[in-house]
């Protein structure tokens, strides 16, 4: 009860905030629609249920996105084009993808970079320089090239989710591979302990608790990357075409619902990387 209630505190406040935000900026329809009518304005309790409950919001109120949320995740079969759960099965399997190839690239990279001094001076520059290029700015080209390959539907989108994964996960096994410090590599090389020995029973051991800090830190950016991924490319299925569609029809519900749609399941994946951390250090005896 000690953890959960400043939790919930901030929670709480945040959504009064929410509600408040939502009446200061949906009461200028309000007030519109009662200058068209020759109206007096609805004040009080009336003018805060209406920016409560209007159909297309400029900023819906949460109880708007919540109901959103449940009518599209509970009340339609999982196969209807209109079912959160279809378009977010279709976004997270182009985001497990790009997870997976990000974090093997990742990996290997890192590998490298630990044992090669000139990958060392020339991978982490370039890994570092190819953060800075904006994604929604390089995921149209990519597409591009891609489908005049022939590749087309998921392939597309999870190199764009590899390519925002990969590098929490370089950074975060460099570092681990690197944590030992001096005394324990000299341990070893007193037993006359190879570099394929001290790399399996040493560096790599000591960098797992890097390698899932910054996979929890990829499978976002991985998400992130399919959903930006879905953008260009006129989806009609998917998450951002959820989020295209509603803004092509001024549907701010849907829009809302969808970015939370994406919230939770980035939570969910990052908690199941959190679980298999745990699981996993502790038979390592890195944690109880």
């Amino acid at each position: 009860m000690r953890h959960v209630l400043p939790v919930l505190t901030v929670l709480i406040a945040i959504i009064a905030l929410w509600y408040g935000a939502a009446v200061g900026l949906n009461r200028a329809w309000v007030y519109d629609q009662a200058s068209r009518a020759g109206v007096e304005p609805a004040s009080g309790l009336a003018l805060v249920a209406e920016t409560w409950n209007q159909e297309r919001p400029v900023l819906p109120a949460p109880h708007q996105v919540a109901g959103e949320l449940v009518k599209t995740t509970f009340g339609m079969a999982p196969t209807s084009k209109r079912s959160l759960v279809y378009h977010g099965w279709v976004t997270l399997s182009a985001t497990l993808l790009g997870f997976v190839m990000g974090t093997v690239l990742g990996i290997l990279l890192a590998v490298g970079i630990l044992h090669n001094r000139a990958m060392d001076m020339s991978v982490m520059p370039w890994a570092i320089a190819s953060q800075t290029i904006p994604i929604l700015a390089i995921a149209p080209m990519i597409i591009v090239v891609l489908n005049s390959v022939g590749l087309q539907g998921l392939v597309p989108k999870a190199i764009i989710s590899a390519y925002l994964s990969f590098f929490p996960v370089v950074v975060g096994m460099v570092k681990g591979l690197r944590s030992p410090d001096q005394m324990q590599l000299d341990l070893l090389k007193t037993y006359n302990a190879s570099a394929g020995a001290a790399f399996w029973k040493l560096r790599l051991p000591a960098s797992m608790p890097y390698l899932f800090t910054s996979l929890k830190v990829g499978m976002a950016a991985s998400l992130v990357g399919a959903i930006v991924g879905e953008l260009p490319t006129g989806a009609v299925a998917g998450l951002g075409a959820r989020l295209l569609s509603g803004s092509y029809y001024g549907q701010t519900v849907q829009i809302w619902a969808a970015l939370f749609a994406a919230a939770i399941v980035a939570a969910g994946m990052v908690m199941l990387i959190g679980l298999m951390e745990r699981r996993t250090l502790r038979k390592m005896g890195m944690a109880r």
